[in-house]
């Protein structure tokens, strides 16, 4: 009797969820004339496809594809780029080399797409000072963003913000470095900026700050939903190693 309870609870939530997406009628008659295989049916032929094109659907399939076959986006790219050799292509590949760790490479096609109408794009050169980053030039990434602030005082950027912090912590400079990182925390959608925050300060040597904002950021990933923590969950580990090293 509890099983036949779990699969009657199913039914009910793809019920509602039937009668809120405007599915037909006879949906319903399938669900609870058969409670375990009706649901099977409707999630195969109903939820699993809209729940796949959704931006949470497509976090995590992407997740897994990266994990099931990593170099698929670059072989991907590379085809795109070999096919047509337009500067959306060629950040598309930038962007998949970078991902596959190879930051050198991802710059050489950045640099090649700071042309024309893409000269002063701003996102565009906060991807070239995140290839400068992580290919161990940090000063030439926080000299870029520097300048990208100064020409861009509008422009607003997590992922450039980010960066910058990463790039002053990389220089040394603590100060001005955990000021961003501070203020980074209280904005910053997800749990990037706080794994990269604690493990800069470990590195630093301040254990019991990189552990109390450890504990932080997991007792809010506690609260989500289980999509966003598969959506986090790179990132959630690394901050669960923190203290454990």
């Amino acid at each position: 009797m509890p099983f036949l309870g779990v699969h009657v609870a199913i039914a009910l939530c793809f019920a509602v969820h039937a009668v809120r997406s405007g599915q037909e009628r006879y949906w319903l008659f399938i669900l609870f004339a058969f409670p375990m295989l009706g649901s099977v049916v409707y999630a195969v032929a109903i939820w699993l496809p809209e729940w796949r094109h959704s931006h949470a659907g497509r976090q995590v399939v992407q997740g897994v594809q990266r994990r099931l076959d990593p170099t698929r986006e670059l072989r991907a790219a590379q085809d795109a780029f070999e096919t047509a050799a337009t500067t959306d292509n060629r950040v598309r590949l930038a962007d998949a080399l970078i991902e596959a760790g190879r930051a050198e490479d991802a710059m050489t096609h950045y640099e090649a797409a700071l042309r024309g109408l893409y000269a002063d794009d701003p996102d565009l050169q906060v991807r070239v000072a995140r290839a400068q980053l992580e290919s161990g030039r940090a000063g030439d990434a926080r000299r870029r963003l520097d300048d990208l602030i100064q020409r861009k005082p509008d422009f607003r950027s997590p992922a450039g913000h980010l960066l910058y912090a990463r790039a002053l912590a990389a220089e040394g400079d603590r100060d001005k470095a955990r000021h961003e990182f501070d203020t980074l925390v209280g904005y910053f959608g997800g749990f990037e900026a706080h794994a990269f925050y604690a493990e800069t300060l470990a590195g630093w040597g301040e254990a019991d700050a990189a552990i109390r904002l450890r504990d932080e950021a997991l007792r809010k990933a506690k609260r989500l939903p289980a999509y966003a923590r598969r959506m986090n969950r790179d990132y959630l580990k690394r901050l669960e190693r923190i203290g454990a090293r």
